[in-house]
């Protein structure tokens, strides 16, 4: 009982604030904040933006830096932390370090928990002493939560323990720290596990599995195929209340471009074509004014692969994340004009990124090696290559020499241990792709400056990336070890002049008698040439083709009808003419005679009344999607003639499905249209708004029109402020990844639960008496031992349904789910707060 109080009191003080992401779902941050508010924590609600509230937050719970406000975060650092540290902090009854639990991927020991058996002393207080600094910990004694013992034998008592008790931790030589730290990067440890360690075992020569490459994926050429669709049917959220803006530049058609529009305004985006209005420009090179402006501006500026990696992956990441995701620069980087530079040992899509890379960099790239080049990169140092380039003295490093320059916008130098260390049981092909852009090496280089031009925003911005990265060197990163420290020299300022860029695709024909451009690879002479005497030739050739039809056109003005009609054109027509002619003239007042027939027709044009100029609309400001709105009712003239008068305020009524800045309601309602838009984060409004640009033709405060509805915020439990700052923050992933089956009879049919369940991102599928196992059979070993997930059945409580219920529940235990019956109100509930919570009370088994 002495317990209850610390335990209550564990997290006392501490704000908390949860990201979501793939690897950290809604259902698992419901779980997490129901835990930490049990210990005395407070969870964070987002702004009125969608956004966390860093200034108040202690600790912000994310397993990924991928998130727009991470360098915020930075900052202001507040400490960024997996969702592991709240098991760890209550299952040790103490506030666990934060620095272990880094999501960030440079803090290459983070998951490492290291205990030292039979090491020299001094050995061991460096090993140590460099894993905390890289996220890892130190542990004097073996427990179950230690991953890794460094020993030179098994001889020692804590490896014969971990033995007996069959502990999950691997035991490795001092060797595979050694390799670590030179390179800066965490290789596989499979090489230097006890008691057969391979690189005692092979010889180095041997061969090695090219690994794969996953840190590449989307990320290895500038130039992509596409666009992508996102994985399986999942619903595109990325783009949700982001404003892209598409350069010029891109090497795209217009209907590759119209594509790529419809995409964004399908995941619920925006495309712009202002630099000030976006959020995301997208450009295929560093130069020109709009690029400079985005970049100053601090939007996010990426190039098509990047954009495509968005889709496909449909989580935000940053450009500077990977090094082909930023636009390429259109002149060689100083230092790589002259190289030429081959590759060896690099396999799949290393070696294709690889290539792109030294080409984007300005170098050339060889497939073969020959005495003119300049460079080998490699990935072993044991080839036919790296034999041929130690005989003509040709410069060999590993992949980090090439990213690392590349990165800091200048070829740097090869004296750096780190570019030349090679461990000899692996191939570096598997550390490929993890080198971050120099954001501020870019700036100097391509936008510097730039601060009296920019807005309150933009400097904001500017002032947060400066202190980020202040404080980014000062948590234990790479630049605190001596082996990287000359990793990123000062930027020599180059005084290289630029290229002259030839301008593409302005041809010019020259013109008869002048004299034509010069420069050209091929000219046209000008040639002089009797135009008179052509003209005549071509005159009369075609004259004597018209001869036949002149002459029977003649023949057919002569001839009259029988009837004294005859047929019009002939003679009749031309008589018709001519005294139409004669009468104009006659009319006409003395002194004024008509020319010509083009006279005529003008002065009769100029009788004509004048059309009345046609009044643009305003543009359309606000998109309302209008529910229960009573006022049209079986009354289809008149509500055709309010939206004119509506359109002309600026305002139009949208259709659920469409994109829309405001929901209009008499109150918060749970019907689909409102649940649907609802998830999308817009203004909610009383339709009294509506009513009000009707009757008076003008637009109101819309501050008074505001929708409260105190009666039903009590009874859902969530007010309307924070429900809508909740569907912000979730962008339509609340139930993203959440399987949820429905009965095919249940009360008010299966397309408006199911319309309410993707509009949130919910797997969605109809469950019949007929349908078949759609869950794969999945052991609890094969799961990885993790808790069983929740799938849920909508279902009403007729005779039929309730005969699904056991088929359904054995389904899901097969598939190593926990399956929970319900009525349709949970989803409706969860859709109305915007929260991802479940009460037994919602269970049907439970009436």
């Amino acid at each position: 009982m002495q317990d209850l109080p610390q335990k209550a009191g564990l997290l006392d003080s501490v704000l908390i604030a949860f990201v979501q992401s793939k690897s950290l779902s809604s259902a698992v941050i419901a779980q997490l904040s129901q835990l930490v508010r049990d210990h005395g924590a407070e969870v964070l609600e987002p702004n009125h933006k969608g956004k966390i509230r860093i200034p108040q937050a202690t600790h912000i719970v994310s397993n990924t830096i991928d998130f727009d406000q991470y360098t915020e975060a930075q900052a202001m650092m507040i400490p960024v932390v997996r969702s592991d540290w709240i098991k760890t902090t209550i299952a040790r009854h103490k506030v666990a370090q934060v620095r272990p639990f880094s999501p960030d991927p440079r803090m290459i020991f983070s998951s490492v928990v290291l205990t030292c058996a039979d090491i020299p002393v001094t050995d061991k207080e460096a090993i140590t002493g460099a894993i905390m600094a890289l996220g890892g910990m130190d542990s004097k004694d073996l427990s179950r939560q230690t991953t890794h013992i460094c020993a030179l034998s098994l001889d020692h008592p804590k490896c014969a323990e971990a033995k007996k008790k069959n502990l999950k931790c691997q035991i490795v030589l001092p060797h595979w720290f050694d390799d670590c730290f030179r390179l800066g990067k965490r290789i596989d440890e499979g090489p230097y596990l006890l008691p057969d360690p391979e690189i005692l075992r092979k010889a180095p020569e041997d061969a090695v599995k090219v690994p794969a490459s996953q840190q590449l994926e989307g990320a290895t050429s500038t130039v992509p195929n596409g666009p992508y669709d996102t994985a399986g049917s999942e619903k595109l959220v990325v783009f949700a209340q982001k404003k892209v803006m598409l350069s010029s530049d891109l090497s795209v058609n217009s209907m590759l471009r119209k594509s790529i529009t419809d995409k964004i305004t399908k995941g619920e985006g925006e495309v712009v074509e202002s630099v000030e209005d976006c959020d995301m420009f997208i450009c295929q090179y560093r130069e020109g004014d709009q690029y400079i402006r985005a970049a100053q501006q601090g939007k996010d500026v990426g190039n098509l692969a990047w954009l495509y990696h968005l889709m496909v992956c449909n989580e935000w990441t940053s450009p500077f994340r990977r090094l082909l995701h930023y636009p390429q620069p259109r002149l060689p980087l100083p230092g790589f004009e002259d190289m030429r530079i081959t590759l060896s040992n690099y396999g799949g899509e290393a070696r294709i990124y690889l290539e792109n890379l030294i080409k984007a960099a300005g170098a050339t790239y060889t497939r073969t090696m020959k005495a003119e080049n300049t460079h080998l990169i490699t990935a072993r140092m044991h080839s036919e290559k790296v034999d041929a380039a130690r005989d003509w003295n040709i410069e060999i490093a590993n992949h980090l020499w090439i990213e690392e320059s590349y990165a800091a916008c200048q070829a740097l130098p090869l004296n750096n241990p780190r570019y030349r260390h090679f461990p000899l049981r692996t191939n570096l092909g598997e550390v490929i792709g993890q080198t971050f852009l120099d954001e501020p090496a870019l700036r100097e280089m391509y936008y510097p400056g730039g601060e009296d031009t920019m807005d309150d925003a933009a400097r904001k911005k500017r002032k947060i990336s400066k202190f980020a990265q202040k404080n980014t060197y000062n948590v234990g990163l790479e630049e605190d070890f001596s082996v990287m420290q000359d990793s990123s020299p000062a930027l020599a300022k180059s005084t290289r002049k630029p290229r002259a860029t030839p301008a593409l695709g302005k041809f010019s024909t020259p013109a008869k008698g002048r004299h034509v451009l010069s420069g050209k690879e091929n000219d046209t002479p000008s040639v002089m040439s009797s135009a008179s005497r052509s003209a005549k030739a071509q005159a009369l050739s075609k004259l004597q083709d018209l001869a036949p039809d002149i002459a029977l056109y003649e023949k057919e003005k002569k001839r009259a009808g029988k009837d004294g009609h005859g047929i019009w054109g002939g003679k009749r027509a031309a008589d018709q003419l001519d005294k139409e002619r004669a009468d104009r003239r006659s009319s006409s007042p003395p002194g004024e005679v008509a020319d010509d027939d083009e006279e005529a027709e003008d002065a009769d044009a100029a009788k004509r009344p004048a059309k009345r100029p046609r009044l643009a609309l305003p543009e359309i400001d606000m998109r309302v999607c209008l529910t229960g709105y009573r006022r049209w009712v079986e009354n289809k003239s008149a509500e055709e003639a309010d939206r004119r008068k509506l359109r002309s305020l600026g305002i139009q009524i949208v259709q659920e499905n469409a994109p829309c800045n405001f929901l209009a309601a008499h109150g918060m309602v749970r019907t689909m249209k409102f649940l649907r838009c609802l998830a999308r984060g817009p203004d909610v409004i009383n339709s009294s708004f509506i009513t009000a640009c009707i009757e008076t033709g003008k637009r109101p405060d819309i501050k008074d029109h505001l929708l409260v509805d105190k009666e039903n915020e009590a009874r859902f439990g969530v007010t309307i402020d924070t429900a809508v700052c909740r569907a912000r923050a979730n962008r339509g992933r609340l139930l993203w990844g959440v399987p949820i089956y429905c009965t095919a009879d249940i009360p008010n049919g299966v397309d408006a639960f199911k319309t309410i369940g993707e509009a949130n991102g919910a797997i969605f599928k109809v469950y019949r008496a007929r349908s078949g196992t759609t869950i794969k059979p999945t052991t609890v070993e094969e799961d990885g031992g993790a808790d069983p997930d929740p799938v849920y059945l909508l279902s009403g409580l007729s005779a039929g349904e309730r005969q699904l219920w056991p088929r359904f529940e054995e389904m899901a235990r097969k598939g190593h789910m926990e399956p929970r019956i319900v009525m349709a109100d949970w989803l409706l509930d969860v859709a109305m707060r915007q929260e991802l919570v479940f009460d037994p009370k919602y269970l049907l088994s439970a009436l």
